[in-house]
């Protein structure tokens, strides 16, 4: 699936530009990609998008934004099943992001949900870096070259 997510992302360099889902599906189809990939690729993909837009429809006074608004001193405090699913190395990674600024609690969530979906414990940290990608192009947003370089990392390349 994560096959089918990567060819996504670099062929719709944002989530607006991407066909709907049973075009793309028929694109991926004549790509050459596994029946069953592109069926759960297809699906999670529609779950991102309505997770990564559905707070977007919700209009909210400014009173209310401030009351919500993420405090400085507020920790994320991850469930066990969350901790077993996304492993150490998966958590730290997200928690590098946060503390970088480059993933707002928002999308730290929206990457949670996402993460969660995915079979398998604990994933690993490749999925998780595709998965934030998603994330980013998702929400329409392009990350800074630094955070691009990190996220699409190769652990076999050899540094020059």
């Amino acid at each position: 699936m994560f096959e089918v997510l990567v060819f996504v992302y670099e062929n719709y360099w944002r989530g607006d530009a991407c066909p709907e889902l049973e075009q793309l599906g028929r694109k991926l189809s004549a790509a050459g990609f596994n029946v069953e990939d592109i069926q759960q690729a297809l699906s999670w993909l529609d779950e991102l998008n309505l997770a990564s837009h559905k707070t977007e429809l919700i209009d909210i006074s400014q009173a209310e934004r401030e009351h919500h608004t993420e405090s400085a001193h507020s920790m994320r405090v991850y469930s066990v099943a969350e901790q077993d699913h996304l492993g150490a190395e998966c958590l730290g990674f997200i928690n590098f992001l946060e503390s970088a600024d480059v993933l707002s609690p928002h999308m730290r969530e929206i990457v949670l949900d996402r993460a969660m979906a995915i079979p398998g414990n604990p994933i690993h940290l490749d999925d998780l870096k595709i998965i934030v990608l998603m994330v980013y192009w998702s929400i329409g947003l392009e990350p800074d070259a630094l955070v691009l370089d990190e996220l699409c990392d190769d652990a076999d390349r050899v540094a020059h």
